[in-house]
């Protein structure tokens, strides 16, 4: 009787492991493991976050020194997230060409949804309709050539303004200017009459606030927020602890009144009919008319999420490049010679630079061309989010990935560009690569359904900004410096500009 008694307990252990035996052998032998791309080791809770940022390193130069390690095609662990990391041009192209339609989506980050009203704009949106909606309207109403150079006359009466203003600043020969301050008011210039319909000067901020404001959204979306990285019960906490949703409501509450404004004073019963129809009218009037959205309604949200990509990149890219530029050809005398040289003789005495004449001015062209490679404006272009699975390198690459290309890597990769970190605009000599997304080895302006639709108006008026300043002036160092004294150190952040304020000594030029 014992005996018998003891056979159940016996077979107890057996029963309970019957269901994970069974699993085991329901479950496929052959199935295929996948390849994932390297990666660092990772910590738990945090994974790579620790690797993801170092003292003294910007970003996109730490991944890139880990690049060295895993190779140009690396997966970290960014807490619950993982993400890719491109750092070369074979790799870019088969993400962003051949598997474009796979990682066009976007991954919303807490600063992003705050600042563009949950991701009404086109830089932030995910891939869909209303994005497709928002990209039709970019691409056929706001940056369409006709669009474009409609807006012709602004920028030349914008740029006589900027030479005019450097003009009145002459006291004496050692005289510096603040480059870095005047031209960021010359784009600003150009933004507010081309999308708002008024005036930089006297306008809805002054100077130095609305170049705060600028700083202080770009802040806002290359910041750090836990809550994008761990579970959102922790992470909030830690953002609210951090003192972070507090900033991120300070930046978008005065973002946000500063667009409305803008809106309401177009909506104004009299305004006063500009010139030209703004941008704000288009967008206005595409509301009024609902049409090309599917069952999305259009409201105020989505006009000021438009118009907040639009004048970011318009006013901080734009300006940030021509600074560069002009670093570089203040401390190349032999490039700012034949730059010099090429735009005066083009233009002769006729007193300034029109958009025209840019067309013949192929030196300046390349000269752009080589800025936006050794000095991108976005280092890492905006990050991507896969929705399917798909290979890159024989890797497997899996749906809810983020993906970081790594621009500023990729344009000074050596087995594209000799002497990578010298300024050689005549590497672009006879060179078909252009920045229009189809050549992945310089990618400035991204590629793919999500490459920038403003490319076109920010070249155009980066060429006749630069034109103008190398026309009317000679450029010198303020005295007591060397040309190698300025500092080409950048920032770090969401955009790399100048560190220190770019200040140079003009000279007028007599033609």
């Amino acid at each position: 009787m014992a005996h018998n008694t003891l056979l159940p307990i016996l077979w107890l252990p057996f029963l309970l492991l019957l269901p994970l035996l069974l699993l085991l052998l329901k479950k496929p032998m052959n199935k295929p493991q996948k390849h994932f791309p390297p990666s660092p080791p990772k910590l738990p809770i945090i994974g790579n976050l620790h690797q993801f940022t170092k003292s003294g390193l910007s970003t996109h130069q730490n991944l890139w020194q880990l690049s060295q390690k895993y190779g140009p095609l690396m997966l970290l662990h960014l807490g619950r997230i993982p993400t890719l990391i491109i750092s070369s041009a074979e790799a870019a192209k088969q993400a962003l060409k051949d598997n474009d339609l796979h990682c066009s989506s976007r991954p919303a980050s807490s600063g992003s949804r705050r600042l563009t009203y949950n991701c009404l704009d086109i830089a932030y949106s995910p891939f869909g309709e209303y994005w497709r909606g928002i990209r039709k309207i970019c691409a056929h109403e706001l940056f369409s050539v006709k669009r474009v150079q409609s807006y012709r006359s602004i920028r030349e009466e914008e740029v006589v303004k900027m030479i005019n203003s450097i003009s009145d600043h002459f006291g004496s020969s050692s005289s510096s200017v603040n480059l870095t301050e005047k031209l960021f008011a010359f784009m600003a210039g150009i933004t507010f009459r081309v999308f708002f319909g008024t005036s930089f000067q006297g306008s809805y901020f002054e100077h130095d606030r609305f170049h705060r404001m600028i700083h202080d959204m770009e802040v806002m979306l290359s910041a750090f927020s836990a809550a994008d990285f761990f579970p959102s019960g922790i992470g909030s906490t830690i953002d609210r602890i951090s003192g972070k949703h507090k900033e991120f409501d300070r930046v978008s509450g005065e973002i946000d009144r500063f667009l409305q404004q803008v809106i309401d004073d177009h909506l104004k019963p009299g305004r006063t009919q500009q010139d030209h129809e703004d941008i704000v009218d288009v967008l206005l009037k595409i509301v009024k008319e609902q049409s090309g959205f599917g069952d999305a309604q259009l409201g105020h949200n989505n006009i000021k999420a438009i118009l907040l990509d639009l004048f970011l990149g318009g006013i901080d890219t734009g300006s940030i490049t021509m600074v560069w530029a002009m670093a570089e050809l203040a401390t190349k005398p032999r490039v700012m010679k034949k730059a010099q040289e090429e735009v005066r003789n083009c233009i002769g005495n006729r007193g300034k630079v029109t958009e025209t004449d840019t067309e013949q001015l192929y030196y300046l062209k390349i000269i752009i061309k080589e800025t936006l490679r050794l000095h991108p404006p976005g280092p890492l272009l905006l990050p991507r989010e896969t929705t399917s699975h798909f290979k890159v390198l024989g890797y497997d690459i899996d749906p809810k990935t983020m993906v970081l290309i790594n621009d500023w890597a990729i344009s000074r990769d050596p087995e594209f560009w000799k002497d990578p970190e010298e300024f050689i605009p005549e590497r672009f000599h006879d060179s078909c690569v252009d920045f229009k997304g189809q050549h992945y080895e310089y990618l400035p302006f991204g590629a793919g359904r999500r490459i920038c639709p403003g490319m076109y108006m920010a070249t155009t008026t980066m060429e006749l900004g630069l034109a103008n300043l190398l026309y009317c002036f000679d450029w010198k160092v303020p005295d007591g410096m060397k040309e190698e004294d300025i500092n080409m150190e950048e920032t770090t952040g969401h955009t790399i500009s100048l560190k220190d304020p770019l200040k140079l000594v003009p000279v007028r030029f007599s033609c």
